[in-house]
């Protein structure tokens, strides 16, 4: 986690930043790096000290583990549902339909909302992602069941 002092924040609070994966208006898919910004200060409950806590969501999500094997390839597809995506071990990477590749390993975060975006020229239709290196890449998938959250942008989560 890396602190920012976020808009009208002491400059004590964390933001952690994430890869938000998204359509735009034109229905490619594109990457933003955003930070969440909520964060307050509080016990998590039963006498515990207070801790930086930032309450993204309450209800509405599935949670799966899943490996990627050596080699692996998601050909072109989008994200099933709007979903937050955590690599534990392993290196994994998105590329969007604009050209940015992004490469994640354990401790960054994307969240993929590339839900409804239209096939270019060029046959592609949402993100390719693999698994980079010689080891497979384990993730941590929470997938948002609440329909609010198709077509997030940037920002929405802050």
């Amino acid at each position: 986690m890396r602190r920012i002092v976020a808009p009208g924040k002491q400059g004590t609070e964390p933001a952690l930043a994430y890869w938000h994966v998204w359509t735009d208006d034109k229905g490619i898919s594109r990457q933003t790096r955003c930070d969440l910004t909520a964060f307050v200060k509080e016990s998590i409950g039963g006498g515990a000290d207070p801790q930086w806590n930032d309450h993204l969501l309450t209800s509405g999500a599935k949670v799966l583990f899943t490996e990627l094997p050596v080699g692996w390839v998601g050909t072109w597809h989008e994200n099933p549902k709007p979903q937050w995506i955590i690599p534990l071990s392993g290196r994994w990477y998105v590329e969007t339909m604009d050209g940015q590749r992004v490469e994640m390993g354990p401790g960054d975060i994307s969240f993929g909302g590339d839900q409804n975006t239209k096939e270019d020229e060029k046959g592609r239709k949402g993100h390719l992602s693999g698994t980079i290196g010689e080891q497979p890449a384990v993730l941590m998938i929470v997938q948002l069941t609440d329909a609010k959250w198709t077509g997030a942008k940037p920002g929405d989560f802050s």
